[in-house]
């Protein structure tokens, strides 16, 4: 039995159609909590032994064939505010990274390196996401998160440990607000900065295709803080190239012609598909180059089961 809810609780819900690569089987229960005391009544009262897996807009994700056995999070419209107070920007974990700084530039405020970063501000913290030369861990101030007992809490941006791609917050809690610190700047001079951003993204990647952006990590030297340490720049994608597979296919998935770093459904590729394919790439890179390359899309749930 699940607790109730005054949101929305589905069971067996396919969430394919949640995901920017669109495959993937279903979640035992998807629920989209009506706000955060929703959030935390529904935690403190679910089994404790059941999984929690909170998602975004799945721009980053690659959910299996058979589904997850786990209750799925979503995160909706009670959680997507952004408000902008001082030298301060705070944002709902639901409000999509590009909104976030199309926000605060109209409000004079940079946080420009977010525009191009797909997905929302909950998983952009999560994985201290950047572009840009700009991460998360250089402006984020705290969090407010729901854990999995269901205790409501603000922690300061230090407790996440930000890393490369990487936080240590626990399993199960729930990123619902972050508050970021923004330097001044013109909102005219900001929105050309994004401006600028945008047609250097769409012009070196496959932005038009069915993706998740970048598949894998860059196999460089980072510092604490996620930043690139200039003394390696090895690029995923030109180890990629070097092994030949720019432009690899598997079933519906393709390694893209335009970026050897992104993996797309040319349409009707199952999850398999694309992670068989990602794992390919792995595979011949490290023959050719001795390189490990860590996924940057993080692959979730269960194959199907094979009904012979």
């Amino acid at each position: 039995m699940m607790p109730p809810v005054r949101g929305t609780l589905t069971p067996h819900r396919p969430l394919a159609d949640l995901t920017w690569l669109r495959v993937g089987g279903p979640a035992d229960w998807l629920f989209q909590p009506a706000d955060q005391a929703d959030l935390c009544a529904f935690l403190a009262a679910l089994d404790p032994a059941v999984t929690v897996f909170p998602m975004g807009v799945g721009s980053n994700l690659i959910v299996r064939d058979g589904g997850l056995r786990a209750v799925v999070i979503r995160l909706g419209r009670g959680f997507n505010a952004i408000r902008v107070e001082g030298g301060q920007v705070i944002a709902g974990a639901a409000a999509l990274d590009a909104h976030v700084a199309r926000r605060a530039a109209e409000a004079g405020r940079d946080l420009t390196f977010l525009r191009t970063i797909p997905g929302t501000i909950g998983g952009a913290v999560r994985m201290n996401a950047g572009c840009y030369g700009a991460y998360v861990a250089d402006h984020l101030v705290s969090v407010q998160v729901v854990t999995r007992t269901g205790e409501a809490m603000v922690l300061p941006a230090a407790d996440l440990q930000l890393s490369y791609r990487h936080s240590n917050l626990p399993e199960g809690w729930i990123i619902t607000e972050a508050t970021f610190r923004a330097d001044p700047g013109d909102p005219a001079d900001l929105a050309r900065k994004m401006d600028d951003q945008i047609a250097k993204r769409d012009a070196s990647q496959p932005t038009k295709d069915r993706s998740a952006g970048s598949t894998f990590r860059n196999p460089a030297g980072f510092s604490s803080t996620g930043r690139a340490d200039d003394s390696h720049e090895l690029k995923a994608w030109k180890v990629i190239d070097d092994a030949g597979m720019r432009g690899a296919r598997l079933g519906g998935a393709q390694i893209s012609q335009m970026h050897s770093n992104f993996l797309i459904n040319t349409g009707g590729a199952t999850a398999a598909d694309l992670e068989g394919l990602g794992e390919e790439v792995r595979k011949r890179v490290f023959q050719t180059s001795g390189i490990r390359l860590e996924w940057e899309i993080m692959r979730v749930g269960e194959p199907p089961v094979n009904k012979q």
